[in-house]
């Protein structure tokens, strides 16, 4: 949806879950000397200004990012997450944390010579903020186009490694079925890539829908992963966060279940709660 923009949101604790799962999908794929390619299906403008009026008028950051800016300097937590801070660290100056990294300028932090990005946007604004953000790197290709229209045109790339993002705002209610047909199709053509679809939690369970129709796509080694910051009875808002892995790479939900409750409980000391579940694959069922 165009109506919709990142600005009010960056950093916050569905970031910080996102972006972590990220992380540890991107360890995976670096373990190995062979390129890959990743995909972002919803970039956004790339980076955000967390000093801006928008970021300003919810604060949201506060509670993400914000609660984890001052453990990048444990030398001993977990170092997905010291890896994590530090590519949040290389985008700000000094100790201030003035601006947070989306997937994308995470993502080209990651990256080796050897590797690709593709970028899919749609909005104006964040469009154009993103060629601003990443131009003159040959790695990365921008695309104006709408995921759905996109990434079936896109995949298979020339690289059969890879790895795509979906994060869509969910403005519209059908996204959730629509947005697993559309991993489906993109799965037939590139069976060789992993799948991370992001989605929130809410007290209308609308992400019941896309995982029951996750476990009835076919695709495998489907990993769950949900992250709760707050009592579901008691939230107006998004309470959780989710990411739901397709072809989920081997030992990510060891990587996963060693640092989420670590960081749960530093994002919501108390209440943070992490479960993890596979609908297809390693314990399905």
């Amino acid at each position: 949806m165009l109506s919709y923009q990142h600005e009010y949101h960056a950093g916050n604790f569905a970031d910080v879950h996102k972006h972590l799962c990220l992380r540890v999908l991107f360890e995976s794929l670096l373990r190995k000397d062979k390129p890959f390619c990743y995909i972002d299906c919803h970039a956004g403008a790339g980076i955000y200004d967390l000093e801006s009026a928008r970021a300003r008028m919810t604060s949201e950051f506060s509670n993400g990012i914000g609660s984890l800016w001052g453990q990048r300097q444990d030398t001993d937590g977990p170092p997905t997450l010291a890896a994590y801070l530090q590519a949040v660290a290389a985008v700000n100056q000094g100790n201030k944390l003035r601006h947070y990294p989306g997937s994308p300028a995470l993502a080209r932090q990651w990256l080796r010579p050897q590797d690709r990005m593709l970028l899919l946007e749609l909005h104006p604004q964040a469009q154009l903020a993103l060629k601003k953000n990443f131009q003159g790197d040959s790695r990365v290709g921008v695309h104006a186009r709408d995921c759905y229209e996109g990434l079936p045109a896109l995949v298979p790339p020339p690289i059969r490694r890879g790895l795509v993002l979906l994060d869509p705002s969910y403005e519209v209610k059908d996204e959730y079925r629509q947005l697993v047909k559309l991993t489906t199709t993109a799965f037939r053509r590139w069976s060789t890539a992993t799948y991370a679809i992001w989605y929130p939690l809410l007290e209308a369970a609308r992400h019941l829908e896309l995982l029951a129709a996750l476990q009835r796509s076919g695709m495998p080694g489907i990993l769950v992963t949900e992250m709760t910051v707050a009592d579901p009875s008691q939230s107006a808002g998004m309470y959780g966060s989710g990411m739901a892995i397709v072809n989920a790479p081997w030992l990510t939900d060891k990587a996963l279940g060693e640092l989420l409750p670590a960081v749960a409980g530093l994002l919501a000391p108390g209440s943070g709660a992490v479960e993890m579940r596979w609908l297809a694959g390693p314990g399905a069922g």
